[in-house]
């Protein structure tokens, strides 16, 4: 697939959001990380820095750092809008306001553009998308994967959120995945069969509750164990 900036909406978290939306204790941000589909997310930035070992991944990165953040230019006012008209989609025990809610969006999204140069001349934001990755198989130990698989269903189907799944397993020891609700604050139709379907090759399937809220019902990740 041919990514096109003007069909993309490029938001970012901070890396305390994907703390609380991965539930990420000081073991598992000791491992070495793969974040697929990270797009302009401060994680990798904010963890460098801290000393943890993050690659990113995302077809976004053949952007300019100005590309990038000239999208985000465009399509911000409307997003918000879009939540300030829709507000029981939405809780506010994090961000506590649609404004604030902006400023953490703009917050994430000048973090990484400040850094992504730099990683990129490190590495550790990688021109790559799903359902095929270029890393070796158990190449990392924690796999993660923020508001893309699941979220999108209506826009991938069942096979491709499988063998997507199935690729970061590959690849990643440890696999999680954030949100686990679908852009219409529904819970994936796709869940119960792929869950059904990798617990059945004996990997370990666990739906857990986080810290982290913003769309209704949405404070639960996917959290896979490969099967060794």
């Amino acid at each position: 697939m041919v990514i096109q900036l003007n069909t993309v909406i490029p938001l970012g978290r901070t890396f305390d959001e994907y703390v609380r939306m991965f539930d990420l204790t000081q073991q598992d941000l000791n491992k070495s990380i793969l974040s697929v589909a990270d797009g302009p997310a401060s994680f990798n930035a904010e963890g460098t820095k801290l000393g943890f070992k993050i690659k990113s991944v995302d077809p976004l990165y053949k952007f300019s750092s100005t590309q990038i953040k000239s999208r985000f230019d465009q399509v911000v006012d409307n997003i918000i809008k879009q939540v300030e008209e829709t507000p029981k989609d939405w809780v506010w025990t994090y961000h506590k306001s649609s404004h604030k809610l902006r400023k953490n969006r703009e917050k994430a999204i000048n973090v990484f553009c400040q850094d992504y140069e730099q990683g990129q001349v490190e590495s550790r934001y990688e021109i790559g998308e799903l359902p095929q990755l270029k890393y070796l198989d158990c190449e990392y130990e924690l796999g993660l994967s923020s508001h893309f698989l699941f979220l999108y269903s209506e826009q991938f189907d069942q096979d491709f959120h499988l063998n997507s799944i199935k690729e970061m397993l590959r690849v990643c020891q440890e696999l999680r995945i954030f949100p686990l609700l679908t852009l219409k604050n529904k819970r994936s139709p796709y869940l119960e069969f792929i869950t059904e379907k990798l617990e059945k090759q004996g990997h370990n399937c666990q739906i857990k509750k986080v810290s982290y809220q913003l769309q209704a019902g949405g404070n639960e990740m996917l959290k896979i164990t490969k099967n060794s």
